[in-house]
């Protein structure tokens, strides 16, 4: 019973989904390894290896929440990596990796409180990618 309260306490501190579904940061680790280091490097940091052949520097991951009044964008993190972002990512460079993010469905608090429809991988990344914030 303190086990299941305890993670109910992580999951509403960290405003994470509705339901059971946890985000687990470290699935996200190996989805960022997978997906983005290439471009955003190892630690968030923007200096991946294929820095010298993009026509845009990819942003320092690792300073989101400070660019953003100290509150992690969580909805537009999401709908940059996904697409739903009306304006084109990157200046067009990053994939949008919605497909590649598919999974079970849920629902994913952004940082004002309100759901945003994503996927467990998608939740897992982002868990990943808060994490990376400087404090």
């Amino acid at each position: 019973m303190k086990r299941v309260i305890a993670t109910l306490a992580c999951l509403a501190a960290t405003g994470t989904t509705t339901g059971a579904v946890a985000q687990d940061a470290r699935i996200g680790e190996r989805l960022y390894a997978r997906y983005c280091t290439a471009c955003h490097g190892a630690t968030g940091a923007g200096d991946g290896p294929m820095v010298r052949v993009l026509t845009v520097d990819p942003p320092d991951l690792t300073r989101l929440a400070a660019q953003n009044d100290g509150a992690f964008p969580r909805r537009r993190v999401i709908w940059r990596i996904d697409g739903r972002d009306p304006i084109l990512a990157h200046g067009n460079e990053m994939p949008v990796y919605g497909d590649l993010l598919a999974g079970a469905r849920l629902d994913i608090r952004d940082e004002t409180g309100e759901m945003i429809r994503s996927t467990q991988p998608m939740a897992d990344l982002l868990a990943f990618l808060e994490g990376l914030q400087a404090r």
